[in-house]
């Protein structure tokens, strides 16, 4: 079996073979120069979104009808893998909008949703918004205070989101709301948004430790008149929706986090071989050595774990476990290969001139995002004790 640090090339497909070398391509040419520009202004990429959905990498899971390439997770994971080597903040946001939005009006919108929304989100000439998280729930997702009351032909939604990507850039919103108070998780419910309806108003963009180039930013909806049609499945069925969605989501945190953690291996190991200490690079030290073992064995495994749970969801299979599993070791391995890394690096490795400093500030994120280290061993101890 043929391995190149990124993905087994005895196991891909001649396509999925031309898939990574195209992204890996684009990413080195049109984002690596501008990595640092992205990060220190804090701005988001429109024109490499664009030229991302030209390409086809907007729409990766949704079917051709509806603009999309086609495409499973297995190459989904080849994308986001590719991109978070090069940059991970846009790595997530890629994730996040063929993942979340667009991927919950693909799985749960009704046909009429599809033809509306789709085109527009695949083809990157609208980027993608998804509200759960709020300021009194984010773990507990359940715990939300998002109201939408039906009345004449509308839902008047109130409330706010917070920490939601692509809330300054996106121009489709998919929000969770209370639309019964009496059935808690069960009274939640899903509808579509779109900028520029009056009350819905996008308010401070974080400033974040990491994943600079990727918008986050507060939501605010007072008194939003969202038409009937918009609601996404039935009512009550919002968190359910939005558990399925995650699960997916998982896989491409897990895709995102084997991508970081590659890129830092790869910094440590060249750098490793070029810096020279005591007469002798520090490639042959022993403790150096063990270091970069232990990163490339770390990330080998993940990979496997990550590529197992994409090849499930692709199957139809169900991957509850797994999907958390990849995402749980993923991250955390990625965690540990941004800190063995700026080891390696030493000093320099504390500089931004270096890019594993870039790597340890984004990696934080990924052991938060889509559900904490936490929640993926809770997940992953229920499943076992039902089995």
């Amino acid at each position: 079996m043929e391995s190149t640090g990124n993905t087994y090339l005895a196991e891909l497909s001649e396509n999925q073979i031309i898939i990574r070398n195209t992204i890996k391509e684009f990413a080195e040419k049109n984002i690596r120069p501008y990595i640092m520009e992205y990060d220190e202004s804090q701005q988001f990429p429109m024109e490499i979104m664009k030229q991302l959905g030209d390409l086809g990498f907007l729409g990766i899971i949704i079917p051709e009808e509806y603009g999309g390439s086609g495409l499973g997770y297995i190459e989904f994971v080849i994308i986001i893998e590719e991109l978070a080597k090069v940059d991970p903040s846009i790595a997530l946001s890629v994730a996040a909008h063929n993942g979340l939005c667009t991927n919950h009006i693909y799985r749960f919108g009704n046909e009429s949703q599809k033809k509306k929304y789709l085109p527009d989100l695949t083809s990157g000439r609208k980027i993608g918004a998804w509200g759960l998280t709020e300021s009194s729930s984010g773990s507990d997702a359940a715990g939300l205070k998002s109201i939408a009351v039906k009345e004449n032909g509308y839902y008047n939604l109130n409330g706010s989101k917070t920490f939601t990507t692509h809330g300054t850039v996106g121009e489709t919103a998919v929000v969770m709301a209370i639309t019964d108070k009496n059935k808690r998780k069960k009274g939640i419910s899903a509808f579509i948004l779109e900028k520029g309806w009056h009350g819905f108003v996008a308010g401070k963009k974080e400033n974040k430790l990491g994943m600079r180039a990727s918008d986050t930013t507060q939501l605010t909806f007072d008194n939003i008149k969202i038409p009937e049609e918009n609601l996404i499945g039935n009512e009550g069925e919002g968190f359910i929706q939005a558990l399925q969605i995650l699960e997916g989501g998982r896989i491409s945190i897990a895709s995102l986090s084997i991508g970081l953690a590659q890129g830092a291996f790869e910094a440590a190991l060249k750098y490793s071989k070029e810096r020279n200490q005591f007469g002798q690079p520090l490639s042959e030290f022993e403790a150096i050595q063990f270091k970069l073992a232990d990163m490339h064995t770390n990330i080998e495994a993940a990979r496997m774990l990550t590529y197992r749970a994409a090849f499930m969801k692709d199957k139809g299979l169900s991957n509850k476990k797994e999907a958390a599993i990849a995402k749980l070791f993923a991250s955390e391995t990625a965690e540990k290969a941004a800190n063995d890394a700026i080891q390696i690096f030493g000093g320099y490795g504390f500089i931004k001139d270096f890019p594993v400093e870039k790597y340890y500030r984004d990696v934080k994120l990924l052991t938060i995002g889509e559900g904490t280290s936490e929640i993926q061993r809770m997940v992953i101890a229920r499943e076992l004790l039902q089995e």
